[in-house]
């Protein structure tokens, strides 16, 4: 497990992403800042969308009956905006190696929370760490799916945390898309300031 330090309200991720690059470190065509990469990631939200509408559709219809008490979803929403969101970004943190440090805070101005850390790690260890997340949004769908259709108090708790956590780490599918795209199996990726690169391990033999 990596240390983990909070580092409160976060003005630029630059200033908590800074290490030296090995020469071979090639820079990922990535958006600028944390704004536009998450405009850019907003198609990525369409599957998430179509998982929570189906699951409503196919549960109502086969209970042939309303299923969610919808002063609970607010609640179930609410309980992961407070909790699930900080738990979000500590699930990318674990995924670290015990040598790195990250450091989770809150950015105010883009209305999110981030998790932050310029330390090497392989592609498919970077990718666990993009997508552990999404646990937050799996294991609320498949209670809400398999509970009985009459406890609507909890099936509406369920969809609530379901609609954040699936949707919550649409940057995060971003980003794996991007690595998916632009890097070959074998490599490394480190965070540098604002900007994700890609390190050959067979260039640096």
């Amino acid at each position: 497990m990596p240390k983990i330090k909070w580092a409160g309200v976060v003005q630029n991720t630059a200033d908590y992403q800074g290490s030296i690059l090995p020469a071979t470190a090639i820079k990922l065509d990535m958006p600028d800042t944390m704004g536009e990469m998450m405009l850019k990631a907003v198609p990525f939200l369409i599957p998430s969308f179509v998982i929570i509408v189906f699951s409503m559709v196919f549960k109502t219809l086969s209970a042939g009956q309303p299923v969610i008490a919808p002063l609970y979803v607010v609640f179930g929403f609410l309980l992961s905006f407070f909790i699930g969101i900080p738990v979000h970004e500590l699930l990318h943190a674990i995924v670290y190696p015990k040598e790195a440090t990250v450091y989770i805070g809150i950015m105010p101005k883009q209305f999110t929370a981030v998790a932050l850390a310029s330390y090497p790690v392989s592609r498919n260890r970077f990718i666990l760490m993009s997508l552990l997340p999404l646990v937050l949004g799996v294991i609320p769908l498949i209670i809400f799916l398999i509970s009985p259709e009459t406890n609507r108090a909890l099936n509406g708790v369920m969809f609530g945390l379901m609609i954040m956590g699936l949707t919550s780490p649409y940057p995060d599918y971003f980003n794996v898309y991007q690595v998916l795209k632009q890097t070959k199996k074998g490599c490394l990726l480190q965070f540098e300031k604002d900007d994700l690169y890609a390190i050959s391990l067979s260039n640096l033999k």
